[in-house]
């Protein structure tokens, strides 16, 4: 199967980032990254450590997934980015955005990464200038934009369709 990540940027909640590993484990996804704050393990202690003892977040909405998928943390978005970006892997970013297209017309490439921004600011500026590609889901109703581990369910599953 092609290779396809996740970057998640800055992601706050735990919650969120254990329902991204469950649907991470769901599509068969590669690795995830943690970025930033999302999820970091206090100094000293290892991600594995961490994400197991906040069991009653992470692991409540993981259901297990932290332990079947690849992951890592790195402090500064951008610059892992550009790691992988000399490995050749297409970055996409899941935001709303002068310059994004709709989901369901992006025809992936891979090996692909796609960032997932902060659950209030989004994917930061910086990184979406790091962008190959930007797409969006479209919003029907009044509000502006779904929770993000449901934006990576609609998403990562569209993407997926492309995998083989």
């Amino acid at each position: 199967m092609k290779e396809f990540y996740v970057i998640c940027d800055n992601i706050r909640s735990l919650e969120n980032i254990g329902s991204i590993f469950r649907t991470a484990d769901a599509l068969g996804v590669t690795k995830i990254f943690l970025c930033g704050i999302s999820g970091k393990a206090p100094i000293g202690e290892t991600q594995e450590n961490f994400l197991k003892r906040k069991g009653a977040i992470a692991q409540k909405t993981a259901l297990g997934a932290e332990e079947t998928i690849s992951f890592e943390y790195h402090k500064e978005t951008w610059r892992l980015i550009n790691k992988l970006k000399k490995d050749k892997i297409n970055i996409v970013a899941l935001e709303q955005d002068k310059k994004s297209i709709l989901y369901t017309k992006f025809k992936p490439k891979f090996p692909l990464a796609l960032i997932l921004g902060n659950e209030v600011d989004g994917v930061s500026k910086k990184v979406l200038s790091l962008c190959d590609k930007i797409i969006e889901l479209p919003m029907a109703g009044l509000k502006e934009s779904l929770n993000v581990a449901v934006s990576f369910g609609i998403a990562g599953y569209e993407i997926n369709k492309y995998r083989d």
